[in-house]
């Protein structure tokens, strides 16, 4: 497995997404959520295909918590990079009391995850990016390595990425979503030497789906799903290869993160990820086939049939 290099560490480019360890995600999922047994199973796995890193939240339901049992008894511990996020914070949160949630959130982490250090850690909601002073405050304090944000719009993320204050932003990006590229997002990550991890490569799964099971709302997508299948079999391949293959030939990509639910996946996801970006070519033909979609089918908070959004109200 290829890696690339992010300050002193040396990442696969899958990183391993685990919501599913801790919830039902996906609309694409037609297994639910894995077993204790299917978990372990999926680690060791990824760990035996050269994968070295792993996304989890706090609000990942039991995520942290199995992740961390499972390589313990695996006796992995120690051999993946985990990158985990904070809890959700209110609006209104002086800083004293933003302070105590956020280092009652990584404690909680470290405890889940069995870990001294959390290697990487991101704020949940581009919203409470305001919050990143906390976090700063723990890197300091040697509780976490490396900080930064995962985003849900270009605006926050072209600020939070020009701040000078993380180390990492996690986007969502497809073969359908363009937005972060076509803002300059990817060039100034890579610029400014961040880690820049992709998600939503499936687009929460809408990318795997057949016509006839699209929403009605979303139906505008067809047209261009059709395209992008037409062009991956011509040039040998599933759209799923084609959709992480195309996120490998950006520019500025550290690591692309894709949730898995069986062995199966783990492996199929390892077998694409080895073959490398598309040629050039191929390239340009996706990004032509692919017109400006609107937000209500690029963003999967907008839909009306969602996914758990690990965002609970209140102040946590």
């Amino acid at each position: 497995m290829e890696t690339r290099t992010f300050a002193d560490l040396a990442l696969s480019r899958l990183m391993v997404g685990t919501v599913q360890f801790g919830l039902t995600y996906g609309i694409a999922n037609k297994t639910g959520q894995p077993s204790y047994k299917d978990v372990c199973d999926i680690l060791l796995c990824a760990y035996e295909g050269g994968v070295n890193c792993l996304d989890t939240a706090a609000l990942y339901g039991t995520s942290e918590e199995v992740i961390g049992r499972a390589l313990a008894e695996l006796g992995l511990a120690g051999k993946f990079i985990i990158v985990t996020k904070t809890t959700h914070l209110a609006d209104d949160l002086d800083s004293a009391e933003a302070d105590a949630i956020i280092e009652q959130s990584v404690t909680l982490s470290l405890k889940r995850l069995r870990l001294d250090v959390l290697p990487i850690c991101l704020i949940h909601h581009e919203e409470n990016f305001r919050y990143i002073d906390s976090l700063l405050k723990l890197k300091e304090r040697g509780l976490v390595r490396y900080v930064g944000s995962s985003v849900m719009t270009p605006t926050m993320t072209k600020g939070i990425v020009n701040s000078g204050l993380v180390d990492v932003v996690q986007v969502p990006t497809s073969v359908l979503d363009r937005r972060y590229v076509s803002a300059g997002i990817f060039r100034d990550a890579r610029q400014r030497g961040l880690g820049l991890f992709v998600r939503s490569i499936y687009l929460q799964g809408l990318l795997l789906l057949q016509d006839d099971e699209i929403l009605p709302e979303l139906s505008a997508v067809i047209p261009v799903l059709r395209r992008l299948r037409a062009l991956a079999a011509d040039a040998g391949m599933s759209l799923a290869e084609l959709a992480v293959r195309y996120i490998l030939g950006l520019e500025g990509v550290t690591c692309g993160v894709v949730g898995v639910e069986t062995v199966e996946q783990m492996r199929s996801n390892i077998a694409i990820f080895e073959k490398g970006p598309l040629s050039a070519d191929l390239m340009k033909a996706v990004i032509a086939a692919v017109p400006d979609l609107p937000d209500t089918i690029l963003m999967p908070n907008k839909w009306s049939q969602r996914m758990p959004d690990a965002k609970p109200q209140g102040r946590a």
